[in-house]
């Protein structure tokens, strides 16, 4: 499949452009938060003040020469974009090295006491702790009688439409959780989602000792362990009201036999605000069992799936990386190739998966996600400019009602699927 060339990656310094107001006005919103959220030192307070000054002002300075990643951060670019101001480098390296350097403000990277701290965590607890949580989590009882087809449609999009529940955007946009959703997707591929799920886990037989033996998917030649099972992939997006729908949807595949295995990937530290952490998980999943009801059984059947590893949590360096995953390292490029099917979460795990550049909206999702080494399906609610996979009669009608708000607003949504 022919990789399409991408147009150039989206800067931060075109006025009045979404990626400017996040860097000029996302970024100083949430260093106030953290900064009123704990009682942070006198060291800590300054050196967030000095952090909204040099996102304001300043340049991108480089890191301390004793700070563990380092090197990983120069191979990720570090030594090009010093100096140069936060707004004329690439918005998502940009974005991401914001997220670096408030945690070293906080003293995230230790040594100290505030060693390990998310600096996030009240508000994802906050969220978690909400009303609108517990009445989610309710509303799973009325699913219980429902068919198994009917309940994973639901969680699906129950999973996709908890993209909305990102804090940092609704730092920048207070008017975001009012706005009602569009129920029409711009773009939506979840019957064939569910046509490969049944194909990939009906490929995985086996053999009648038990034994493992090696079954030939003859739809993308590709070797798959019989014995093994299916894995699937999850990379995560958001904590709290977001991630619980995730675990949802992960407990009823298990359940119904649709993969036998997956790998939730997080990130290795706190980053933008609400994207989830192994920490994230944990009480997400403490928080189903002890709701009640449906919830709590979804919980324990999670619960015990970590325990006896059929759910496992990774946390790979890269996936906090201000990269597209066309550079993802060959060790998770194999995890990623081994996978019976990646479900790619987000707002920001698409800029990465597509690229994060001005995509004409009709570019076919396929071509740009070419590189991804394995079939991968992307729930995502619209909350930057970038998208692909429209066809022509979607994008105009789009533009006629919102003018490019549609983009942005988080509103609209898509599941995009290239096998």
């Amino acid at each position: 499949m022919r990789r399409t060339p991408a147009p150039p990656v989206i800067l931060g310094n075109e006025p009045g452009s979404f990626p400017r107001s996040v860097l000029a006005e996302r970024h100083p919103a949430i260093i106030r938060q953290v900064r009123d959220a704990f009682p942070y030192g006198p060291e800590a307070r300054r050196a967030l003040d000095a952090l909204a000054a040099s996102c304001a002002d300043g340049v991108i300075e480089p890191l301390a020469d004793d700070a563990h990643d380092r090197d990983r951060w120069r191979d990720w670019g570090l030594d090009v974009y010093a100096g140069r101001s936060w707004f004329d480098v690439p918005w998502l390296w940009s974005e991401s090295y914001f997220y670096r350097r408030l945690l070293d403000a906080v003293g995230y990277f230790g040594p100290g006491p505030w060693a390990g701290i998310d600096p996030f965590r009240p508000f994802k607890l906050a969220e978690l702790d909400a009303a609108e949580t517990d009445e989610e989590l309710s509303a799973l009882d009325s699913l219980a009688d429902r068919p198994a087809e009917e309940r994973g449609r639901a969680l699906l999009h129950g999973s996709l439409w908890g993209n909305r529940a990102d804090l940092g955007f609704r730092l920048s946009d207070g008017e975001a959780e009012g706005r009602a959703a569009v129920p029409g997707l711009v773009a939506d591929d979840s019957e064939a989602l569910w046509s490969l799920l049944a194909v990939a886990h009906a490929h995985e037989g086996r053999d009648p000792d038990g034994g493992p033996d090696q079954v030939r998917d003859q739809d993308r030649g590709r070797e798959v362990s019989a014995g093994a099972g299916t894995t699937l992939c999850l990379v995560a997006d958001n904590a709290g009201r977001e991630l619980i729908p995730d675990l949802l949807l992960v407990a009823h595949l298990l359940e119904h036999g649709q993969c036998d295995r997956v790998v939730l990937h997080v990130k290795p530290y706190p980053y933008y605000v609400s994207d989830a952490t192994t920490a994230d998980v944990v009480d997400a999943l403490r928080k189903l069992t002890g709701a009640g009801g449906a919830a709590a059984d979804h919980g324990r059947r999670l619960w015990a799936a970590m325990a006896d590893g059929v759910l496992t949590v990774r946390a790979h360096p890269f996936s906090a990386a201000p990269l597209p995953y066309a550079r993802m390292p060959e060790d998770l490029r194999a995890e990623f190739a081994g996978a019976a099917l990646t479900i790619v979460k987000g707002d920001l795990n698409y800029r990465r998966l597509v690229g994060d550049s001005r995509w004409d909206p009709t570019t076919p999702f396929a071509d740009v996600t070419a590189c991804f080494p394995g079939p991968v399906v992307a729930l995502r609610t619209l909350k930057s400019d970038v998208i692909t996979g429209l066809d022509a009669a979607t994008e105009a009608a789009l533009v006629a009602a919102e003018g490019q708000r549609w983009r942005t607003g988080g509103t609209h949504a898509l599941i995009q699927l290239r096998e």
